[in-house]
């Protein structure tokens, strides 16, 4: 599973990285762009909440094949038929659905099939390979491009959702519980369990974490989106070659957030969580716009601050779902999860969008403060939840007890 899990994922950089040649290419503007790469997120929050659904009503390797055969299809697509904005919507969306259907359905799977007294430690660990399949997604694409253009990228990497498929059908033996049995009865209210939501909301120190996690997802996955095309943009602008290729030090600085992550965790336990997501929340910002300020400088200050952002913003993350989950009522766990998730990856669809339309808003690709002011604009809303959390008192306020 953490082989497949690592393939599913080599399409979540695609875009990232031939996003400047594909604008160059079919004349786009960068809020177009940065719609494509939120459509990436559209197509997971669309099927997510379905997909979890099904997980407890059939065996969750089927839903993982479906995914995989779903992503496997959209990077195709991309590769072969996408020929401007609206065409590439729809593949990227594809493609987004297919990790829906794989990321959480893989965890489903493993706590079906692994003993109780292991299944923390191989859900942690099957976690953590998001950011080791992503942080290869930018390197092989990279490489890729470079070599073969970037049809080439979408045709070869199918080849990693394809080959989860493979694992999955092959090596992971199927499962029959006697709960799978019979007439499947799926209700709009248990997709979008809408009271429940509400439960969870009313306890305001796990909204809290909800609204930290969303904000942290915008910042994150804009941040991702538009990376590569920013140090295209830091070399141009100063003639200044990097040391590697700009799609090579992208998933570099990428692995980063394994480590940043689970350390970030520990750093809330001694600290205090709410502490330390606002601490995070705040230099995080400050790294980027440091960050955007720096072109002109050398390569290894643009390097550095790249690095130093990534970690930042990666240091809540765990901290902000461990919130969560100790935070909610027992009773409605499972909805604030989806909720947290559904939150989160609202906030990725929002990112790579917003960070486009004030780029072009504010200049274009080639301003140095139209960068500034793209990033500002993904950064500012972790620095006003800190506000409205530290002035609300996060930390103190009393939760309202969930209405039975």
């Amino acid at each position: 599973m953490l082989t497949a899990q690592i393939c599913a994922l080599l399409g979540f950089a695609c875009y990232a990285v031939t996003l400047t040649t594909l604008q160059d290419e079919w004349g786009l503007s960068n809020f177009e762009s940065g719609l494509i790469a939120s459509a990436f997120f559209f197509g997971y929050i669309l099927v997510v909440p379905l997909a979890t659904v099904l997980t407890d009503r059939v065996d969750a390797r089927k839903i993982y094949l479906l995914g995989g055969l779903s992503g496997t299809v959209g990077l195709l697509g991309m590769g072969l038929f996408a020929e401007g904005f609206l065409t590439a919507f729809f593949f990227m969306a594809l493609n987004g659905a297919g990790l829906a259907g794989t990321y959480m359905p893989g965890l489903k799977i493993l706590s079906d099939r692994v003993q109780h007294g292991e299944v923390t430690r191989h859900i942690a660990f099957y976690t953590a390979f998001f950011g080791i399949g992503a942080g290869l997604s930018y390197l092989i694409s990279g490489w890729i491009l470079a070599g073969l253009g970037w049809e080439a990228v979408y045709e070869w990497i199918a080849l990693g959702p394809f080959a989860a498929f493979l694992i999955v059908l092959f090596l992971i033996p199927a499962l029959d519980k006697p709960e799978w049995h019979g007439a499947m009865n799926i209700r709009i209210r248990d997709i979008f369990p809408i009271q429940q939501w509400k439960q969870v909301l009313q306890n305001k120190e796990a909204s809290g974490y909800i609204f930290g996690y969303t904000a942290h997802s915008l910042e994150l996955f804009a941040s991702r989106s538009w990376l590569v095309a920013f140090f295209a943009f830091c070399t141009a602008y100063t003639g200044e070659v990097f040391f590697l290729a700009a799609t090579t030090l992208a998933g570099i600085i990428n692995f980063f957030g394994v480590p940043a992550s689970i350390l970030g965790n520990e750093m809330a336990l001694k600290f205090g969580r709410q502490n330390w997501v606002c601490f995070v929340m705040l230099t995080s910002a400050i790294l980027g716009i440091a960050l955007a300020s720096a072109t002109g400088q050398g390569w290894w200050v643009i390097a550095l601050l790249a690095t130093g952002h990534s970690i930042f913003i990666m240091a809540d993350s765990a901290t902000l779902t461990a919130g969560l989950v100790t935070s909610a009522q027992p009773n409605i766990k499972g909805a604030a999860m989806g909720l947290h998730s559904l939150m989160g990856f609202g906030g990725g669809l929002l990112g790579p969008a917003i960070f486009g339309f004030v780029l072009d808003l504010s200049g274009s690709r080639e301003s140095q403060s139209a960068w500034i002011w793209a990033y500002f604009a993904t950064v500012i809303w972790g620095v006003l939840f800190v506000l409205y959390e530290r002035r609300s008192g996060w930390s103190k306020r009393k939760s309202i007890p969930p209405k039975m």
